[in-house]
């Protein structure tokens, strides 16, 4: 019996580290987040029953693992993790006689500030609790940080980094590939803080709100964890909203921000409640793990048992299809839900779903539906061989541990929809006021066939403006738009197009290859792609076929006849990546993402290729001694490998 539960141990090991691996640090969900509370809750029962805990176990560490080349620094005092209920009962009880602060717990990421002779002074991350990653200058751009206060004393203090759910879903929406959206508002945030370009920080609207005041020299509180954060927000600081409850009033003030859930604008997974008493909370000591000075309130999800009516299919650009579930409307947090999504085959393989299941579903942090459970497990449903839009075949594509659905026909109606997205869409030829729901509109009425036809849409105003929705106003915007977009570039053209493999790096470096001549680009053979830096034989073989079909040439004819393009500035001689081609591979840290790393090398000079070669400069790779493929070869060819903080020196030693 022992040794049934050791493995079990060691199964719930394994099974919530690779889950938190893939949220934190991938930006990806492979488990439900009930499922995960539900295995960790059994994981501590059997090491209390036991006494054994594992040294990988998941409820003896705390944060993520330092991964990243930033700047690294041991915490003043360890950063630990709070202790949970979801027993609204258990928080009274855990008050005793006290007074006790109840406030947000918020779902972002979790940062300290230090301040010396009355300014910023250094920002560093949570990490794993004990070290943390040094992110001054991002700290410097969030949009209501005080980077001077009136107190000169050396002050530190704890907060969250958080992006509000308004900002969350205005960034999604400028992404017009299902994707590349993000899941949440705390990976965003968490990607938003621990990169490289400060500007991209600034532009992610990231907002602080301090909780706990760790150093004030000084200044006498009174003992009263209240007064500290009141002297915060005298200081200019935004502090998480709070209550003071004690033993009989705490279950009614957790009823009320209960209520204000839907309607907050900030993320938060739970509540805090702290002693008011900093002297008695700091009298109780802590555990390995937790301070006893605070407790974390997990919200009980409201759960509803509901039939399973469908799985819908939803495909996106990319052919990309998204099971999602239907079911009969059950009321949850006082909205009705009757769907929810699935994300990939993978859960609903593992949730074994079939037609006229018995579900039962909650809202993940009261905001997000969720499946938490299938309670006859007659499935799994089977991934439909055709695309339920187009009718053309499906595939199974198996990335690491997860399974997704293809839709493999190029000429896909819901590819049309998505392509005519990434042509309005910012990176392309950046028309606001084409949402897709728009597009689809106009395509159904039969005013856009093809990309030129969107030029010449105000030959249709009266139907526009009495469209639903739109209006005088919407379509004299849109119109300014469509003139704004009409001087483009040829990278932006090109891109937009949406030939196979070509981003806006390789369409900027095709332009740069070809002279910004789209005569010459559009009539190169195969060989004279492949000389390209960059430019593979697949990738030069899917220009080539764009190319060589005629419907793409005359819309392109159609597009050069209404564009004015730009011509390209002249670029600097004295650029330090100039002649040096980089190809990127593994997870990035420093920048937000692989898009943006080869658009930094660009602006140096340099050329950011998809695969090593004889005519690769750098390999960069954050993993520098793996055995991957692009390793290996690089180290057959004798091409260096760089990690990003190494690429970041040979920046400076080529500008020195």
């Amino acid at each position: 019996m022992e040794q049934t539960k050791m493995e079990r141990m060691k199964e719930l090991v394994e099974q919530l580290n690779a889950a938190s691996r893939a949220y934190y640090q991938e930006s990806r969900e492979i488990m439900p987040n009930l499922e995960y509370d539900r295995l960790y809750d059994e994981l501590q029962a059997l090491e209390k029953e036991t006494g054994i805990v594992l040294s990988a176990s998941p409820t003896i560490h705390v944060g993520y693992e330092l991964l990243s080349q930033l700047p690294k620094e041991a915490h003043e005092s360890p950063m630990l993790s709070l202790d949970k209920t979801k027993d609204i009962e258990e928080l009274g009880e855990w008050l005793g006689d006290q007074e006790g602060l109840l406030s947000w717990k918020m779902d972002g990421l979790t940062i300290v500030l230090t301040y010396r002779n009355g300014e910023l002074a250094k920002a560093v991350t949570r990490g794993n609790g004990e070290i943390g990653e040094v992110v001054t200058g991002n700290a410097r751009t969030f949009r209501n940080i005080p980077l001077q206060i009136a107190y000169t004393g050396e002050l530190i203090l704890r907060g969250e980094a958080v992006i509000r759910y308004s900002d969350f879903m205005r960034i999604n929406a400028e992404l017009t590939d299902e994707d590349e959206k993000y899941k949440n508002p705390r990976n965003l945030c968490s990607g938003s803080v621990r990169q490289l370009n400060s500007q991209v920080t600034a532009q992610r609207s990231v907002s602080f709100y301090a909780f706990t005041l760790v150093k004030a020299e000084g200044v006498d509180f009174h003992n009263s964890r209240s007064a500290q954060l009141e002297w915060l927000r005298a200081m200019g600081f935004d502090v998480v909203h709070y209550e003071r409850v004690n033993r009989d009033s705490v279950a009614s003030s957790v009823i009320s921000f209960a209520g204000k859930v839907a309607e907050n604008d900030l993320p938060s997974d739970g509540l805090v409640l702290t002693y008011e008493d900093i002297a008695y909370g700091q009298s109780l000591g802590r555990t390995a793990k937790f301070p006893r000075d605070s407790i974390a309130f997990k919200w009980a999800d409201e759960q509803g048992e509901t039939t399973l009516k469908e799985i819908e299919w939803s495909p996106s650009r990319t052919g990309l299809i998204n099971p999602v579930a239907i079911f009969e409307p059950v009321q949850l947090e006082g909205t009705t839900v009757s769907r929810a999504s699935v994300h990939n085959l993978s859960i609903l393989e593992d949730l074994q779903l079939g037609i006229g299941d018995r579900i039962t579903v909650y809202k993940a942090n009261m905001i997000i539906p969720q499946i938490a459970d299938n309670l006859t497990r007659s499935g799994p449903v089977q991934p439909p061989e055709t695309c339920p839009v187009c009718g053309g075949r499906t595939e199974i594509h198996q990335t690491t541990d997860v399974k997704s659905l293809y839709c493999t026909n190029p000429e896909c109606q819901a590819k049309k929809l998505k392509s005519f997205a990434l042509f309005v869409s910012r990176d392309a030829m950046n028309i606001d006021g084409l949402s897709e729901a728009t597009l689809e509109k106009f395509i159904g009425a039969g005013f856009v066939h093809d990309f030129a036809d969107l030029f010449a849409l105000g030959e249709h105003e009266t139907e526009i403006t009495e469209m639903e929705g739109l209006g005088q106003k919407s379509f004299d915007n849109l119109m300014e738009a469509l003139e704004r977009a009409r001087h483009t570039t040829l990278p932006r053209l090109i891109y937009s197009l949406g030939i196979a493999n070509i981003g806006p790096a390789n369409a900027r470096i095709l332009c740069r290859a070809f002279d910004y001549d789209v005569e010459k680009l559009r009539h190169a053979g195969q060989e004279e792609l492949v000389e390209v830096d960059g430019i593979g034989e697949v990738i030069a073989q899917g220009i080539q076929e764009y190319f060589a079909d005629p419907d793409h040439q005359r819309l392109l004819d159609r597009l050069l006849a209404v564009l004015e393009l730009e011509k390209p500035q002249a670029e600097s001689n004295s650029q330090p990546f100039a002649g040096k081609t980089f190809v990127i591979t593994g997870s990035l840290e420093r920048f937000p993402n692989r898009k943006a790393a080869q658009e930094w090398i660009e602006s140096l000079g340099g050329k950011a290729a998809g695969s090593v070669s004889s005519k690769t400069s750098y390999l960069v790779n954050n993993d520098t001694t793996s055995n991957s493929s692009k390793n290996r070869k690089a180290k057959e060819l004798g091409i260096p490998i760089l990690s990003e903080e190494g690429l970041l020196q040979l920046a400076e030693q080529e500008e020195a």
